[in-house]
C-alpha cells in the first residue's frame, strides 16, 4: 500500500480524496449504523421486526433491547472500538446484539455458527477481542466449551452466553445491568470508523477480517434494498447464516430494520422448516445458494408451497442456466442472480431484466461508482468479451483486510482495486459472467482447463446431482483433475463412462478428468459453498474411484 492509502491503526481507510467525492454524490451519508437501523422504531413502533421459532419482537422493542445491551456492555468495560467476537445462531438475539454494539461503538467481529475452537480462537487473536458472545447450545453443539477454552488462554475475556449461562455471565444479566442505567447516554459513534468486522472467503481455513466502516456499509444495505424493491411491507427470510454478509446486509436482516421490514430467522434450510415459514409469516424475500435452491425444488414436488410472492436471491457460487430455469419453473419464483463479495462489490440481474440475463449472467454493479475491469496475469485490461481476473474498488469495497498487511499487498493493486480471484467477462450489454476462480484453473500439461467449464457439463449428466472438479499434484503432468460426483439414484458410473459422456458433448480431451470420485454428497463450508479446500485434501491421497 502507498501513502495514499491512509493506514489508521488496523485499519486502511478510503483515500482523502474518494471519500470526500462519496459523501458529495451522497452515497456515504453520515450516519451512524446503529442510528440507522433502529429510526423505524420512531415511524413504525409496533410493526414486527423479528421472528424466530420463540420470539417475535416489534421495531419499539428491538431498540429498547438493543440500548440495555448497550449499556450492559459498557458497564463490563468494553468500549467504542472495542472488537467483540459473536457467534450467534439465527435467533432475535442476532440482531439485538449486533445492533446494541453498533449503538455503543463496539465493533462485532461475526462468526459463523459452524466455526469452532481453532478459528473463534484464531478470530479473538487477530481482532484482539476483549469479548465473546455466543449461545449456551445450537443443532446438539455446546458453545460454553469454546467459552472455556477461550478463557483458559485469555483469562481478561469477557463470555457472554445466550440462554443458559452456567458459570459465564448471561445475556439476560446484561440486559438488566443496561436497564438499569438508562439514563446514561450512549457514545458518539464516527460514522466513517469501522463498524464491523465481517470473514473473508467461506470458513475453510483461518479467514481475514474485512472492516466495513458505518458509511459504506449503509451504503450496501440502501442500494439492495433499492434494488430488490425491499420496503416496509417486506419481510426478508434468513435461511443462511445472519452473520454472512448475504444474510446480513445485502438487504438482509439488517436492510429489515432499515426500511421498517420484518426479518425472519430460519434454523436451518431444510424444506419443511423453511416452506412453513414463507407461508406463515408471508416471506418476500430471501438467500440461497445454488445447492438451497437445488433442494427446494426438488422437495417442492412432494411438499407445494406458494413462492409466487418470493424473491429468491441467488448467489456465493454459480447458479448456471439450466438450473436457473428448472428453479423458477418448480418453486414459481422470482429469482435475481447475484454475485457478491464480503470485501464489497456487488453485482445483480435486475427485476426487469429479460430471462436471458437472469438465467445467464450475474448482472450489473449495484452501484454507478462501482469500478470493475477485468485483467490478465499482468493486470492488463483483457480485451472485451474476454475471460480474465475481476478487479475493483468503490465506496462499498474495502481498500484492506483489518491488520493484515501482507494480505494487503498480494490482495489490492498499488492504486487501490481489490484482486477477487474471481474469473470473469462482461458481456456487450454489460452484463457480467463468472467462469470460476483463479486457483480453480487447473494447469494439465501448461493446458488450462476451467473446473467451473467443466463442472458445468457434469452437472448435465443425467445420473449426476452434483460436481465438483479439483486439482490433484501430477509428476508428470504437474496437475492432474480429480472429478467428484454426487449420483441422482443407485446406478453405478465409471471414469471411462464419464469421459465418453463429457467427449460427446465436445470437450477438449486434457480437459477430461484423469480421477472420478463418487461421494454421497459434497463437503460444504457453514454458508453452503462447496468445500474445495477439503476436496483438494482428499484428492492428493492415492485413493482414485472410476
Amino acid at each position: 500500500m502507498t501513502d495514499d492509502f491512509p493506514m489508521t491503526d488496523k485499519f486502511t481507510a478510503w483515500p482523502a480524496a474518494d471519500a470526500e467525492r462519496y459523501r458529495r454524490a451522497g452515497l456515504w451519508q453520515g450516519v451512524p449504523l446503529g442510528t440507522a437501523l433502529t429510526a423505524m422504531a420512531d415511524e413504525v413502533p409496533d410493526a414486527t421486526a423479528g421472528v424466530d421459532h420463540h420470539r417475535r419482537i416489534s421495531h419499539a422493542q428491538l431498540r429498547a433491547e438493543a440500548d440495555e445491551i448497550s449499556r450492559g456492555l459498557l458497564a463490563t468495560g468494553i468500549g467504542p472500538g472495542d472488537r467483540v467476537v459473536v457467534q450467534l445462531p439465527n435467533v432475535v438475539e442476532f440482531l439485538t446484539v449486533t445492533v446494541g454494539m453498533l449503538r455503543a461503538g463496539i465493533i462485532p467481529v461475526l462468526a459463523l455458527p459452524g466455526h469452532r475452537r481453532t478459528e473463534i480462537e484464531h478470530l479473538a487473536e487477530v481482532a484482539e477481542a476483549v469479548g465473546y458472545v455466543t449461545t449456551d447450545r445450537f443443532h446438539g453443539f455446546d458453545y460454553r466449551r469454546i467459552a472455556r477454552h477461550l478463557r483458559e488462554t485469555t483469562p481478561d475475556l469477557r463470555c457472554v452466553v445466550r440462554g443458559d449461562a452456567q458459570e459465564f455471565t448471561s445475556l439476560e444479566t446484561i440486559r438488566s445491568t443496561g436497564a438499569g442505567s438508562v439514563t446514561d447516554s450512549l457514545p458518539e459513534v464516527d460514522p466513517s470508523g469501522v463498524a464491523l468486522l465481517l470473514l473473508s472467503g467461506g470458513s475453510t481455513g483461518k479467514p481475514k477480517l474485512i472492516p466495513r466502516t458505518h458509511d459504506d456499509y449503509a451504503l450496501n444495505i440502501r442500494g439492495c434494498a433499492e434494488a430488490l424493491r425491499f420496503g416496509r411491507e417486506s419481510v426478508y427470510l434468513a435461511v443462511n447464516p445472519a452473520a454472512h454478509n448475504a444474510a446480513l446486509g445485502c438487504p438482509g436482516v439488517w436492510g429489515a430494520l432499515l426500511v421498517g421490514g420484518t426479518a425472519v430467522f430460519a434454523a436451518s434450510a431444510a424444506p419443511d422448516e423453511v416452506f412453513g415459514l414463507i407461508e406463515r409469516e408471508g416471506v418476500t424475500h430471501t438467500t440461497v445458494v445454488p445447492a438451497v435452491a437445488a433442494l427446494w425444488s426438488s422437495a417442492s414436488t412432494t411438499r407445494k408451497v406458494d413462492m409466487s410472492d418470493v424473491l429468491l436471491q441467488v448467489g456465493s457460487s454459480k447458479f448456471d442456466e439450466e438450473a436457473a430455469r428448472h428453479t423458477q419453473e418448480a418453486l414459481g419464483c422470482r429469482i435475481s442472480n447475484w454475485f457478491g463479495i464480503g470485501e464489497g462489490l456487488l453485482t445483480y440481474t435486475r427485476l426487469d431484466d429479460p430471462e436471458e440475463v437472469i438465467h445467464g449472467t450475474e448482472g450489473r454493479p449495484l452501484s454507478a461508482h462501482d469500478e470493475v475491469r477485468i485483467v490478465d496475469e499482468e493486470s492488463r485490461d483483457v480485451p472485451p468479451g474476454e475471460i480474465g481476473e475481476l478487479i475493483t474498488r468503490g465506496p462499498y469495497t474495502i481498500r484492506g483486510y483489518w491488520n493484515a498487511p501482507e494480505a494487503n499487498r498480494a490482495a489490492f493493486t498499488p492504486d487501490g482495486f481489490f484482486r477477487t480471484g474471481d474469473l470473469a467477462r462482461m458481456t456487450p450489454e454489460g452484463n457480467l459472467v463468472i467462469a470460476g476462480r483463479v486457483k480453480d484453473t487447473i494447469n494439465r500439461g501448461g493446458e488450462k482447463v476451467s473446473a467451473e467449464e467443466v463442472e458445468f457439463h457434469l452437472r448435465g449428466h443425467e445420473r449426476i446431482s452434483e460436481a465438483a472438479l479439483v486439482s490433484r499434484p501430477d509428476t508428470e503432468l504437474g496437475e492432474a483433475s480429480v472429478a467428484y460426483v454426487v449420483l441422482s439414484g443407485e446406478d453405478e458410473l465409471s471414469l471411462s463412462d464419464l469421459k465418453r459422456y463429457l467427449t460427446a458433448r465436445g470437450l477438449a480431451v486434457f480437459k477430461l478428468p484423469d480421477d472420478l470420485r463418487l461421494l454421497p454428497a459434497l463437503p460444504r463450508t457453514p454458508v453452503g459453498k462447496i468445500d474445495k479446500t477439503s476436496l483438494r485434501e482428499d484428492a492428493a491421497s492415492p485413493t482414485p474411484t472410476g
